[in-house]
């Protein structure tokens, strides 16, 4: 069973998009074990007060361990995919890793790490859409795959 991994820089919350969230990866359990991470920290706190620089490095040096499988960032200046091109990238690597980039986006070093950087939208979305629009993909590109009509 493949390994779906997102990870995002934002304090962990419970609200109603977490409610939705959690029926989401409790629909892709199915087809493969997916988590959603919120990673904050003392470091990237203070870095966010001192500027987007400092910011960008503290992404950096938190997402950088988390650095599993095929990894994928989310930027707005990445590649649009229709949701069977989002489907074959998923479901063709056995554990996916996908970063949601905190308040400043990403370090371009950070960018060259991954294996694919993407878009979800030209538009800035708050980080429990974002992860919620992701989710919904994730669902869609695994129902894709396993011949499941949600995705029709």
């Amino acid at each position: 069973m493949a390994k779906i991994n997102i990870y995002a820089i934002v304090k962990p919350t419970s609200d109603e998009f977490d409610k939705i969230s959690k029926e989401f990866i409790k629909m892709c359990s199915k087809y493969a074990k997916v988590e959603v991470h919120s990673i904050f920290n003392k470091n990237i706190s203070k870095a966010q007060t001192i500027g987007e620089k400092e910011a960008k490095e503290s992404y950096t040096k938190a997402y950088l361990p988390l650095m599993n499988g095929y990894c994928i960032a989310l930027d707005v200046l990445g590649q649009n995919l229709d949701s069977f091109e989002f489907s074959k990238i998923i479901t063709s690597n056995s554990e996916v890793s996908f970063f949601i980039g905190g308040a400043y986006g990403f370090e371009k070093e950070f960018l060259k790490k991954c294996n694919k950087i993407i878009s979800l939208s030209s538009l800035t979305m708050a980080h429990k859409i974002v992860t919620l629009v992701l989710l919904e993909q994730i669902f869609r590109g695994l129902a894709i795959k396993n011949n499941h009509p949600y995705h029709k």
